[in-house]
């Protein structure tokens, strides 16, 4: 590692002949806009309608799990411009599994001259060093996650010995009329959110997706993180609860950014969870119906949610029951790896 015009400058094998082309650490909040920039360039041509801002990509990082950016991110510049990024992360996936995570763009106007592969390949050797400070027998596996637009990082990925694991949906419901009926169950009831159940709903959330394909609680958004992100909207939040103990709910929000860049009212009933004593009685169908009609009271026109595939409790059944279609598909693609 050296220093140019005061970067921090790495040596990454595989470096491709680029003229002008280095390789640096993370800047710290001054690179919370190349962040969001280089997003929003793959996004366009990976037909991707997601838009990140610097808040956004600020919020994330001051809650980041198991990655310390300075240590755990690489960025690449051609003549001084940052032109990729890319960033490595672990969890404990239960007993038997570690999974080392990692994540990389490369804006459109520099693919396909081997700047992705070597970050890919940095990202892969940096998760090895971190593994070999983990002393357990757990399995380990590489894993990265796209959508499948996103066809070089797929092409990529599967060169390298990378298979599917695990698909999933984005669904829609392209507008928000004739929302179906869904009676609340008996002895349960929605209250307003006051900051003093933010807590308890976050345990209870954790509790439930437990049950979860991939589940970590290392990642799961802690309190502080709720409240730090730019989308944060407690009086969307659909909560049911049984005398004092939270029984399940859907935590929506409305990315107005995001609507303003595609020119859509778009609202997303996310993180839909029942705890174990109070499945199986309709409650999440009574909570998405409630949502639903949350959002478009405030003037969207659509919903959006994402879902496992394999998901064994019936989720897709269940929001395929009230309107959602498939509208994109992703998967998670892992690598079994010894450090």
């Amino acid at each position: 590692m050296n220093k140019v015009n005061n970067l921090q400058v790495i040596e990454v094998p595989d470096t491709p002949p680029v003229k002008g082309l280095i390789f640096r650490t993370f800047k710290g909040e001054d690179d919370y806009q190349n962040i969001a920039d280089i997003i929003n360039a793959c996004n366009d041509v990976d037909h991707l309608d997601r838009y990140a801002t610097r808040d956004d990509v600020a919020s994330s990082y001051n809650h980041l799990a198991n990655c310390n950016p300075y240590e755990d991110m690489l960025f690449a510049e051609i003549n001084q411009k940052s032109c990729a990024y890319c960033r490595v992360s672990w969890r404990n996936e239960g007993e038997k599994i570690c999974i080392y995570w990692h994540i990389g763009f490369v804006r459109p106007e520099t693919r396909q001259k081997g700047i992705g592969r070597a970050m890919l390949r940095y990202s892969q050797n940096r998760l090895k060093d971190i593994a070999a400070a983990h002393a357990n027998q757990k399995k380990r596996f590489f894993e990265s996650y796209v959508v499948d637009t996103e066809y070089a990082t797929i092409k990529m990925l599967e060169s390298e010995g990378y298979l599917p694991e695990r698909y999933f949906y984005l669904m829609l419901r392209s507008n928000l009329e004739n929302i179906p009926e869904g009676d609340m169950p008996d002895g349960l009831e929605i209250r307003p959110v006051k900051p003093s159940h933010y807590q308890a709903i976050r345990e209870a959330s954790v509790e439930a997706f437990q049950d979860h394909w991939g589940f970590s609680e290392e990642t799961e958004p802690t309190v502080e993180e709720w409240v730090d992100d730019p989308n944060f909207d407690p009086t969307l939040w659909r909560v049911a609860w049984d005398s004092d103990q939270v029984a399940g709910m859907v935590l929506s929000y409305i990315n107005q950014e995001e609507n303003e860049k595609f020119n859509r009212k778009r609202g997303y009933p996310e993180n839909i969870c029942v705890r174990r004593p109070w499945r199986k009685r309709g409650l999440a169908r009574a909570l998405l119906i409630r949502s639903l009609h949350a959002i478009k009271n405030r003037g969207m026109h659509e919903a959006a949610l994402g879902v496992d595939t394999q998901n064994l409790s019936g989720a897709l059944g269940l929001y395929e029951s009230v309107g959602f279609v498939p509208a994109q598909h992703s998967t998670v693609y892992r690598k079994p790896f010894r450090v």
